[in-house]
């Protein structure tokens, strides 16, 4: 039995690849100081994998910011607008991920959308009628020969053919069937290169075979990997799936020449089932995914001695496998300084995952596997009471009604009367709600934290801020204003920090996209409201200015979604108790004046389960009530925002106007603004402000530009349920390009407005 991951972290256990990268945008360090510095990771990467023993160790799981993107480049996939700009091949890759704004010309990023149910983004490879698809880069093979010449022979990850034409977007009048043929080659090519450097196993990810897929999906995929499977030489090739099940394929998969095969035990609900129903080819290898790549919790060995005991009837050549990357998951415990033992024993970070491949790998090699130590000690741990329940917050959510999930009057009824009570502008603008987080800001909340300033100092620079960010909004001339958010740290760990229930990390670094990270708290036990989280700062804020300031608030779905939860209670108990915390912060908010709250569900459609057949049962039927909870018991009069981010929305349109929001702003100036199409379909009743500009990128964008865009939106929304904003929050974007950019956002609305009869 050996063990493999799928793949590993690759931001740096600090960050360093981001702070480098970070450093090369600002033209602080070179080309070569950047490369150096992926360098240093990748060895360290793989000198861990090794000392940990792992057997598959994984190469070109690296990147500078996305794989898909450096897919991309690796086929060939760069659209002309890139390509004229005549820069060098790096910063052509990152003119792609981030957009450019320079002397070679101006071009937005290519779409960036959600990596299958996961917060990570990935860019949108576009393919047009005139993209040729052929092996054009060399990255590849250059890292699998850099981890040769440190003795380290590694197994090459690469997007397989299938889902990187299932996830492409084609612009022109073909598609993906009119590059079958160039992308069968192209991956031939792969194949010829890693056989010359004799690599001995290569895997293909193929996470959209967990998709609901059609006869001609399957077809396709056979076509593919059946040519391509006749060109692999010497070399094994393990077809790797993750983040759920391959039920309508599996014999298909089963049935082509593949050496391996990677099932998720994780996530993949009928796994286990399609192996015990069709058995498993004797003479591939089974990749298990046992640990679980996408939380922090310690795995229990009991349960995955099980799963590989009921496994090894069918298969005997059973290799111990992460369910996915552990791209997922932070870099290590030993950065967790302040975490008291008591915690830390039962988590497992990146590092400590590998180590459990091989304690249990360990454990599954001894004649008697439940007498090992590390057995013993592992079902200690899961036999301890975590003392983490609250009877009160329990039958709270016992009682909950039907009618706590229902606000009155209806939204007809309701959008008359904030019309009257507001008086807003056609076309009314504001912004998402962070801005521009600067070193300061960062640093007077790090020396509060750390005692170093006293809780008043703090308080006067967070006012000083807050005064600041009001008067430039005024200035520019926004309708709806927000504070600035300058005492959060991040949208949802700020508002743990106030509920009972979280516990806090200091180094659980997750990359988000490119090199923006994030820092997941982890959900301990019940949740409930332990003080008032925003009113101070809002209440603030709206004492400076005759003009409305939004209450800024994060939704259960997204606090939850964005949080590492527990695996011994359900998704939907868990997501009714932070809704109540947040009730309660609604409540508050409305008595101490605020009249408008934006309640920010970003990553609703980030857990939606990959199969549509799931999608009520296991998913919409409480995360949609859970919104409607937070906001049912406020008045008519109080207007209810919220705001969701990168997402495919048109499936789930109808539940997302479920929410009964009174207005919802859509992160879609990636997308081409293509949800507009979906609002008209389906006469989305709610206001609606996708977003006019990018706050992805750093280019600015012109008053001409934003006029185009909203005259775009006025073609499929009424200029009455229209709002103008940046299409998500501005905390990673420098204040001088935010303020240029929203001054032309005001000026391009004021030019639009004069024509609106």
């Amino acid at each position: 039995m050996k063990t493999s991951i799928v793949g590993y972290p690759r931001i740096g256990s600090l960050r360093e690849l981001k702070f480098a990268s970070e450093k090369y945008f600002k033209d602080e360090i070179s080309a070569e100081e950047l490369q150096k510095t992926a360098k240093d990771l990748r060895k360290s990467h793989w000198q861990i994998q090794k000392d940990n023993n792992i057997d598959f160790i994984a190469s070109n799981d690296f990147s500078f910011y996305d794989n898909l993107l450096d897919t991309a480049m690796l086929l060939n996939v760069v659209p002309k607008r890139y390509s004229n700009l005549k820069l060098s091949k790096l910063d052509t890759y990152f003119a792609m991920a981030r957009g450019y704004q320079g002397k070679n010309g101006d071009v937005k990023a290519l779409a960036m959308k959600k990596w299958f149910n996961t917060n990570y983004h990935y860019m949108v490879a576009e393919i047009d009628d005139d993209t040729t698809i052929k092996l054009a880069d060399t990255k590849p093979f250059e890292l699998f020969k850099e981890a040769l010449e440190l003795n380290i022979k590694t197994k090459p990850i690469i997007i397989g053919a299938f889902t990187f034409l299932k996830l492409a977007r084609f612009t022109g009048k073909k598609n993906m069937l009119n590059f079958i043929d160039d992308i069968i080659d192209a991956y031939s090519k792969i194949l010829d290169e890693f056989n010359i450097l004799n690599a001995e196993w290569i895997q293909f990810d193929e996470p959209y075979l967990v998709m609901d897929l059609s006869q001609e999906d399957i077809n396709i995929f056979n076509e593919l990997y059946s040519k391509i499977l006749a060109k692999k030489g010497n070399a094994k090739i393990l077809l790797q799936t993750y983040f759920g099940d391959v039920r309508n394929c599996y014999k298909d998969i089963c049935s082509l020449d593949f050496d391996g095969i990677g099932l998720d035990f994780v996530e993949g609900k009928k796994s286990l089932e399609l192996v015990q129903n069709n058995g498993f080819p004797k003479n591939k290898c089974l990749f298990a995914g046992i640990v679980n790549g996408k939380n922090i919790w310690k795995n229990n060995y009991a349960k995955s001695i099980l799963t590989i005991t009921e496994l090894q009837k069918y298969s005997n050549n059973i290799f111990l496998n992460t369910s996915c990357s552990l791209l997922h998951v932070p870099y290590t415990l030993k950065n967790e300084l302040k975490l008291a033992d008591s915690y830390k024993k039962h988590f497992a970070y990146a590092e400590e995952k590998l180590l459990e491949l091989y304690e249990l790998k360990s454990i599954l090699s001894s004649k008697n596997p439940l007498e090992t130590q590390e057995y013993i000690n592992n079902a200690k741990i899961f036999a301890e009471d975590r003392m983490c329940n609250n009877i009160e917050v329990q039958k709270k959510c016992a009682n909950l009604s039907n009618s706590d999930f229902i606000r009155l009057p209806k939204f007809e009824v309701r959008e008359k009367i904030q019309k009257d009570v507001f008086k807003l502008p056609i076309l009314p603008t504001t912004t998402i709600g962070s801005f521009p987080q600067t070193t300061e800001v960062r640093k007077y909340r790090a020396d509060y934290k750390k005692n170093i300033i006293t809780e008043d100092e703090y308080n006067s620079f967070m006012e000083n801020k807050i005064a600041e960010c009001i008067k430039l909004q005024e200035d520019i001339g926004i309708d709806v204003l927000v504070h600035g958010e300058f005492e959060r740290n991040d949208m949802v760990e700020y508002f743990g920090e106030c509920l009972d229930g979280y516990i806090f990390t200091e180094k659980a670094w997750v990359q988000s996209y490119g090199t923006r990270c994030v820092k997941p708290p982890i959900v301990w036990g019940d949740i409930s409201r332990a003080k008032p989280m925003t009113v101070k700062w809002s209440k603030y804020a709206q004492s400076l200015t005759d003009r409305f300031v939004k209450g800024m608030l994060t939704g259960p779905v997204t606090i939850l979604n964005w949080s590492f939860p527990r695996e011994d209670i359900s998704l939907k108990s868990s997501a009714y108790q932070i809704a109540l915390a947040i009730r309660e912060e609604v409540l508050d908010l409305e008595k101490n004046g605020i009249k408008i709250i934006q309640i920010d569900e970003a990553a609703l459609r980030e857990k939606l389960p990959l199969r549509k057949s799931d999608w009520h049962s296991d998913y919409l039927d409480w995360a949609i009530p859970a919104f409607r909870l937070v906001h049912s018991g406020v008045k008519p009069e109080t207007q209810i925002h919220t705001h969701m981010c990168y997402s495919e929305f048109s499936d789930i349109i109808k539940e997302i106007d479920d929410m009964d929001a009174d207005v919802i702003t859509f992160e879609a100036s990636r997308s081409d603004l293509t949800i507009l199409d979906v609002l008209k379909q389906n006469s989305f009743q709610t206001q609606s402000g996708p977003g006019v500009y990018d706050i992805h990128s750093p280019r600015i964008p012109s008053k001409e530009e934003i006029v185009k865009v909203i005259k775009k939106m006025l073609e499929k929304i009424p200029a009455e349920k229209l709002w103008i904003n940046p299409d998500c929050g501005l905390k990673t974007r420098g204040v001088k390009e935010t303020i240029p950019s929203l001054e032309h956002l005001v000026q391009a609305t004021i030019e639009v407005r004069k024509n609106i009869k």
